[in-house]
């Protein structure tokens, strides 16, 4: 079993910098590939980025590639999001989750644990 706790949202300008961070409880963690995934109102929840296990691969959506930077601390249990240049339509919910097995995927359904989310808002 793991648990994942998500901080770091907030309310940011447009062209604004924030850095989410997911802390994961157990002694597995680094099996897991971690994402991170984003739900605005109405809408599908999207992924947005991934990172292996040993952090040595990772995989952006393209509406994020260049802003957005994956990186975990194995040592620490916590996977970070380091978002810049934010934009309104990066407003959303954003979870950070876990993949047995290590290897990336980016299908929610592929993911066995969630967080329970943290609100990023980007105001214009």
């Amino acid at each position: 079993q793991v648990q994942l706790v998500e901080s770091g949202g907030g309310l940011v300008q447009a062209g604004g910098s924030l850095r989410l961070s997911c802390a994961a409880s157990g002694r597995t963690f680094s099996s897991y590939a971690m994402g991170w995934f984003r739900q605005a109102p109405g809408k599908e929840r999207d992924f947005v980025a991934v990172i292996n296990w040993s952090g040595g691969s990772t995989y952006y959506a393209d509406s994020v590639k260049g802003r957005f930077t994956i990186s975990r601390d194995n040592a620490k249990n916590t996977v970070y999001l380091q978002m810049a240049s934010l934009k309104p339509e990066d407003t959303a919910v954003y979870y950070c989750a876990a993949a047995r097995g290590g290897l990336m995927r980016v299908g929610p359904t592929s993911y066995d644990y969630w967080g329970q989310g943290t609100q990023v808002t980007v105001s214009s």
